[in-house]
C-alpha cells in the first residue's frame, strides 16, 4: 500500500513540514490516475509521483509557496505528448491536482486517515474544493460502487478519495504455477499468503521473501480473515487440501474464488460441496487465453483475479 498519508504526517511531526499532492481530475491519457500523490517537505523532498515527471517541478515549487500561507490549492496542467514522451510515457493529457499543506489539512484529520489505513479499514476522504470542509465518510449505499472500483474522483465541487485496504491473494498449493503467480500478483500490489502444509513445496527457497503457512488450509484461511479485498485460489489438485480451503473461502466476503482443475474435475468439486453456494467459483480457472505453461496459466489467472476486482 502506498503510504503517503502516513509518510505526511511523519514528516511533518518531525517538524520538516509536508505537503500532500493528490491527482483529483483528468482527461485524455493522464500519465497518472486519480487519486495518485506525492508528498513534498520543506526542503522539496519528495516521494510519489502525480505525472510520471512531467510536472512534478511545478508541483515542487507550488508547495513551498504553499507551506509558506498554508493555502491548499488545485493546480490544472496540460500535459504535451511531446513532454510525456520525454519521460518514457506515450502521450499526454490534462491533469489537476489538489495541494494540502499540513496545517490547512488538519492533523488530527490526516492521524485518523493514518488510523484506519492501519487498520484495514475502509474509509474516504472528502474534501469540499469551494469550502475546504473535509471529513471521512464509511462506505455506505452512495459510496459503496467508488469502494468496488477503487474509483476517487470529483462530483459537484466534492473531491473523494477512496482508501482502500491492501489488495490480498491467498494461494493454497505452493506448485509450479504458485512461483509465478505470486510475484505476477505482488508486482501488481497485492499482499500474498502461500498456504500448503507440505513443507518441501511451501519452503522458503521457492517463494523467497513471500509469507508462508504450513497450517491446513481452513485454519490458515480463519488467522488470514479474507475480507472484501481478498483474492483466493486453489491450485493443488488435491481434494483433501483444496475443498477445506474452499469450504472457508465460501464463508468468506473474498471477490475472487478461482480453482484449477479441468470441467470435469470441477462436476466432482461441486458434487463434493453440495449444500454450498458455489455459484462464486471461477473454474476452470483464469481467463481462456489458451494458456499451456505455468507461467501462462498464472498470467491468466492473475488477468481474471483484475477483470472481477475492475469489471465485477
Amino acid at each position: 500500500m502506498e503510504n503517503f498519508p502516513e509518510l505526511a504526517l511523519e514528516w511533518h511531526r518531525a517538524g520538516r513540514g509536508a505537503v500532500l499532492a493528490t491527482v483529483i481530475e483528468t482527461w485524455g491519457s493522464a500519465p497518472r490516475r486519480v487519486g495518485s500523490q506525492l508528498v513534498i517537505d520543506g526542503q522539496m523532498a519528495m516521494e510519489g509521483s502525480v505525472s510520471g515527471g512531467c510536472v512534478e517541478g511545478a508541483v515542487v515549487e507550488e508547495a513551498m509557496v504553499a507551506l509558506e500561507d498554508l493555502r491548499p490549492r488545485v493546480l490544472t496542467f496540460g500535459v504535451t505528448d511531446d513532454q510525456a514522451f520525454a519521460v518514457g510515457l506515450a502521450c499526454g493529457g490534462t491533469i489537476r491536482i489538489l495541494l494540502e499543506p499540513l496545517g490547512a489539512l488538519p492533523e488530527a484529520l490526516l492521524a485518523e486517515l493514518v488510523a484506519h489505513r492501519a487498520a484495514r479499514t475502509p474509509v474516504a476522504y472528502q474534501v469540499n474544493l469551494s469550502t475546504w470542509e473535509r471529513r471521512l465518510v464509511a462506505p455506505d449505499a452512495e459510496t459503496a460502487a467508488l469502494f468496488r472500483a477503487d474509483k476517487s474522483g470529483v462530483t459537484e465541487d466534492i473531491f473523494t478519495h477512496i482508501h482502500n485496504p491492501p489488495l490480498r491473494l491467498a494461494v493454497i498449493g505452493a506448485v509450479h504455477i504458485a512461483q509465478h503467480l505470486v510475484p505476477m500478483a505482488q508486482a501488481c500490489g497485492f499482499d500474498t499468503l502461500v498456504i500448503d502444509p507440505r513443507e518441501a513445496f511451501g519452503a522458503e527457497a521457492r517463494f523467497p521473501g513471500t509469507r508462508l503457512s504450513h497450517d491446513w488450509p481452513d485454519e490458515a484461511l480463519t488467522e488470514f480473515a479474507p475480507d472484501a479485498r481478498t483474492a483466493i485460489v486453489t491450485l493443488t489438485h488435491d481434494p483433501k487440501l483444496d475443498d477445506p480451503g474452499l469450504r472457508a473461502a465460501l464463508a468468506s466476503p473474498a471477490f475472487y474464488i478461482g480453482c484449477l482443475g479441468s470441467t470435469r474435475t470441477h462436476a466432482k468439486r461441486l458434487d463434493r460441496l453440495q449444500g454450498l453456494d458455489t455459484s462464486r467459483l471461477r473454474a476452470p480457472v483464469g481467463l481462456n487465453i489458451g494458456a499451456a505453461t505455468p507461467a501462462e496459466i498464472a498470467v491468466s489467472i492473475l488477468a481474471q483475479i483484475i477483470e472481477s476486482l475492475r469489471r465485477p
